[in-house]
């Protein structure tokens, strides 16, 4: 049986794969396609989606979402995406429009059509549902889980604490964490297993279609940036991780414990404050990812790439 899901992406590099692996896997039903600002301004990362599924034939609507995060001052990756959140290849003139139904109304009229269906995957930050959340608290009955790629346990990558996706909106991060709702984070700790070394992107030329070609030369541009940025022999496919774990949870060893988020703006604004010793007192609310299984989850990548 499909699992019926809400893809919210701030396209990015990573993001653009997410699209492309939810929307041809036997095991996904993506209703939609939601976009928030994030990697870039939200012109530009809807324009990404828009190009992404207009050249790969990915038939789902696409919602723009917020363009700012909910309180704090914007903060975009430009040294890791590029000008324009997905540089590197060169779409054609793309012949797919969003809708006019804003992302957060789609949200909401999706969610209330279910009761505890639907899954939400937010790739970007995490405004778009938040918003949902605060706008109509009912969506809450359709919502199955919602399995976020942001967060760390360990060290962030925008600034010592924080991960960009929660740095970016934490207010918007707190308001998710709290909200009662099944929570599975899948933060850096286990996107940095999922490095796409060149045998990795060998296999995914030998795929040998337009679709994967793009794939190649978005792993291209993405490796270049994270080598100058970080220094990694590789990059990582942060977002593709969270649809992974959608299509075939056993991929990804989890824990489950209490993860607050820090919204005073310190030297830790943003941080995901995983308990793991249970040292708080709170309750757990999260399913934290911990091990990832490389070996199956680039079958699982390749397969769905196969398919276009």
């Amino acid at each position: 049986m499909k699992t019926k899901i809400i893809l919210d992406v701030d396209p990015g590099h990573d993001d653009a794969v997410a699209i492309l692996v939810a929307a041809k896997h036997g095991k996904i039903d993506l209703r939609g396609i939601t976009v928030v600002a994030g990697n870039q301004v939200l012109e530009k990362t809807l324009q990404n989606a828009l190009n992404v599924c207009s050249f790969a034939g990915v038939d789902v609507p696409v919602y723009a979402g917020q363009s700012r995060p909910l309180f704090r001052e914007q903060v975009i990756a430009d040294d890791i995406h590029g000008d324009s959140g997905l540089d590197g290849p060169q779409f054609p003139q793309s012949t797919k429009k969003a809708e006019d139904k804003s992302a957060v109304d789609f949200i909401i009229e999706e969610c209330l059509k279910y009761d505890k269906e639907l899954v939400l995957v937010p790739t970007g930050p995490l405004t778009n549902i938040a918003l949902a959340l605060l706008k109509e608290p009912r969506i809450k009955q359709g919502i199955k889980e919602i399995v976020l790629m942001g967060g760390a346990y360990g060290l962030g990558n925008v600034t010592p604490a924080a991960e960009f996706n929660i740095f970016v909106d934490p207010e918007a991060a707190h308001i998710v964490f709290e909200s009662g709702l099944p929570i599975t984070m899948v933060g850096l700790d286990l996107t940095h297993q999922a490095k796409a070394y060149p045998a990795v992107v060998e296999r995914i030329a030998q795929i040998g279609t337009p679709v994967a070609d793009l794939v190649v030369e978005l792993l291209k541009f993405f490796g270049h940036t994270y080598k100058r940025v970080f220094g990694f022999d590789a990059p990582p496919l942060h977002d593709v991780c969270a649809v992974a774990y959608v299509i075939d949870p056993t991929l990804i060893r989890t824990q489950k414990m209490p993860v607050m988020i820090e919204t005073t703006r310190g030297y830790c604004y943003g941080r995901t404050v995983c308990d793991f010793y249970f040292k708080t007192g709170r309750p757990a609310n999260a399913n934290v990812a911990i091990e990832l299984d490389q070996e199956r989850f680039w079958d699982l990548v390749i397969d769905a790439l196969k398919k276009y």
